[in-house]
């Protein structure tokens, strides 16, 4: 019959248990001996002392000597209570034979040694603990970030360019099928348009819906509509309770329904000028304006914050330039849709983030003057 490791009863023993053991044993063990050893020291000095004149108690010799060694037995599992009565019995027992015992010294230096040893592998544990803790929440924050963008691409491509998509689709179509004496070649390269868009929208939905899975891992998915100018007061709201600072809309000209694309990058570039007056100017009161012009759409953001220094307005380094990309990310956006992007001190101070942008004015509008929403801080 093949015999195993394993001792008889079920029980095994790992090496750091064994390890464990041998330092207990060891401290058990130099504890006998050093007391033993103080025994002999004490009987000897005390002999040498009543030669010279000296007398000594025996019996309180031995037991200073004990109490000065002795302990060292217990430090394995009680290394505090240990090193305090050998600290504190090394002085009588320096006090009685006119110096301190070198089995004492030794006791002394031992139970001092375990204990700084036991500090130092506590420390370096901690260590490695918040280490390790630390490496888990940042690449925790990274996969959120990560989800959190992959999510938001997912949804701009559904709202904007897979629409656009299926417009040419349906429009290529509807030509084909309705403008009369349309000839033969022109109507198949209309198929083709057709057939066309109709492939690219489903391998976009294709690639969508990896995206939102990626995104959604673990978590319901969420539909929203994406963003546009009539969700700016929702975007205030929510940053005047965040900041705690008054923040105004301010509305002019004749309001018009836009592209859902024109809609959606003013949105993000107001949001993106706002955050950038929480994380630069914090306590700042910011005024959004929206001016419909006949083909132009403004965009003015402005903050009575410290503003960038004169130095870096010089050199043409404005807020977030240095670090960040929020403006960089707001003159993409802009450039995406034919317009412009422009940041620079206010005239009276503080931070300003001009933006025009170029729109096709829609058939349903409403005129309005100048409106706005002002709010304190809470």
């Amino acid at each position: 019959m093949r015999q195993t490791g394993v001792p008889y009863g079920g029980a095994s023993t790992s090496p750091a248990d064994r390890g464990g053991g041998a330092a207990r044993d060891g401290m058990l063990v130099a504890g006998v001996v050093l007391a033993l050893l103080a025994i002999a020291e004490t009987v000897l000095r005390t002999t040498v002392a009543k030669t010279d004149g000296s007398a000594v108690f025996l019996p309180l010799a031995l037991l200073v000597g004990l109490c000065c060694t002795a302990p060292l037995t217990a430090a394995r599992h009680h290394a505090g209570a240990a090193a305090t009565v050998i600290t504190a019995a090394t002085v009588p027992a320096a006090v009685l034979h006119r110096g301190p015992l070198a089995t004492g010294l030794v006791a002394l230096f031992t139970v001092w040694t375990v204990l700084a040893r036991r500090r130092v592998r506590r420390v370096r544990a901690e260590a490695a603990e918040r280490d390790t803790s630390r490496q888990d929440i940042e690449h925790r924050l990274l996969e959120f970030s990560a989800r959190g963008e992959r999510a938001r691409i997912a949804r701009e491509l559904h709202d904007v360019v897979a629409h656009h998509i299926s417009m040419i689709s349906v429009q290529a179509e509807t030509a084909r099928l309705t403008t009369p004496g349309m000839p033969e070649e022109g109507a198949k390269k209309l198929l083709a348009i057709g057939d066309t868009a109709r492939t690219a929208l489903t391998e976009m939905r294709r690639l969508l819906g990896v995206l939102r899975e990626d995104a959604g891992a673990g978590a319901e998915p969420t539909r929203q509509p994406q963003p546009g100018l009539q969700q700016l007061l929702e975007l205030l709201d929510e940053t005047r309770e965040s900041a705690g600072a008054s923040t105004r809309l301010i509305v002019t000209g004749r309001v018009t329904a836009l592209d859902p694309g024109l809609e959606l990058t003013a949105y993000r570039i107001v949001q993106e000028a706002l955050t950038n007056v929480r994380r630069h100017a914090p306590g700042a009161a910011a005024d959004v304006e929206i001016v419909y012009g006949p083909d132009t759409l403004h965009l003015r953001v402005r903050d009575n914050g410290p503003g960038p220094t004169a130095s870096r307005a010089r050199r043409g380094e404005n807020r977030g330039d240095s670090q960040g990309h929020g403006l960089l990310g707001m003159r993409e956006r802009a450039a995406s849709v034919g317009g412009e992007l422009r940041t620079s001190r206010a005239p009276v101070g503080g931070f300003l983030v001009e933006a025009t942008l170029p729109t096709t004015p829609g058939t349903d509008s409403t005129e309005t003057g100048p409106a706005q929403r002002e709010g304190t801080a809470a």
